[in-house]
């Protein structure tokens, strides 16, 4: 008799578990925030959380988030999910401020793999400064037509007029190419693919981007930073079926099968189809071991498996109330 109530016990706690009330009362183990910054899909922290294209992306130091690449770390000022973009700072960049030399700018390159899935906007200027004349950014073009361009409307000519080139002893050049390399060249993100100072040759970088129609004030009210568009490839419905059942985004030990993580387990699919699928293999467990006990028996296990799953329910629901 003992035997026969200890297994009632374990069978009704065991379908207990398969309901998706249960599961979506466990805790999520995907960190969603950092100091002031929401981390949702299909960002996150902690590995296997998050899309796979997103992995070993995001780091959160003191509260403070990063953003890390090929070409180097990044302050995340702000993940803008409604326009699926983010906010970057390299304290290496010049600003209206400041102007940074030697080299020491990240720029900014993803690595090949990386690439669908990132792109400066495209109202996003980048100000190179200090390029050679040997510099492939200007290799291939004739002397009155660098590269050069305006980007949404701000370019070198009004970032000239910041505080900070009168600290360098700034010397306008003429743009024909004979003369002598620009000191500043303004370019968009597609127009060279990758901003890496050492292979341009340049001495330092500034970028800036436009959320809105640009301030009267020229380059002094620009907003200064590295305005990135992120996407997510392919179809999304997978992580949208998941969430709708209170399951988190998350893929696989081998860094690209998406599961869906609902508490106490993962599915490859969504919760509610796992617990359904949980249920019946628990349900036809428990027909398999009554059906192995004696005729005598069969009755008093059906009214013990009542009982205490009525009582295990009731405890687990003031558990988790």
């Amino acid at each position: 008799m003992t035997l026969l109530f200890m297994l009632t016990v374990c069978l009704s706690f065991l379908a207990l578990l398969a309901t998706p009330s249960f599961a979506t009362n466990q805790a999520n183990s995907c960190r969603s925030y950092c100091g002031n910054i929401t981390i949702d899909y299909p960002f996150s922290l902690d590995y296997g959380c998050g899309h796979p294209g997103f992995r070993d992306l995001l780091f959160c130091m003191n509260d403070v988030l990063m953003f890390h690449i090929s070409s180097g770390s990044y302050r995340v000022l702000d993940i803008d999910y409604a326009y699926q973009a983010l906010t970057l700072h390299d304290p290496h960049m010049s600003t209206c401020d400041t102007i940074v030399l030697g080299g020491r700018g990240n720029g900014f390159t993803v690595e090949q793999w990386r690439a669908p899935y990132f792109n400066p906007t495209p109202d996003n200027v980048f100000m190179l400064i200090g390029c050679s004349a040997e510099s492939p950014l200007f290799q291939g073009f004739p002397g009155k037509h660098l590269p050069c361009r305006n980007v949404s409307g701000m370019g070198c000519e009004e970032y000239y007029d910041c505080p900070a080139w009168s600290l360098v002893g700034h010397k306008k050049v003429g743009s024909v190419y004979g003369s002598g390399p620009p000191e500043c060249c303004a370019v968009a993100f597609e127009a060279i693919k990758a901003i890496n100072l050492s292979k341009l040759q340049c001495e330092g970088y500034s970028s800036a981007y436009s959320l809105a129609p640009l301030r009267v004030d020229g380059a002094g009210g620009w907003s200064y930073g590295i305005r990135v568009k992120y996407s997510v490839q392919g179809n999304d419905e997978f992580c949208r079926a998941c969430e709708a059942t209170g399951g988190a985004c998350g893929f696989g030990t081998d860094g690209v099968k998406q599961l869906c993580m609902c508490g106490s387990f993962n599915s490859t699919t969504n919760c509610d189809s796992e617990s359904s699928t949980s249920s019946k293999m628990t349900l036809s467990l428990a027909v398999a071991l009554a059906a192995s006990l004696e005729t005598r028996d069969i009755q008093h296990f059906a009214y013990q498996l009542h009982v205490n799953a009525t009582f295990v329910l009731a405890y687990t629901t003031t558990l988790f109330a």
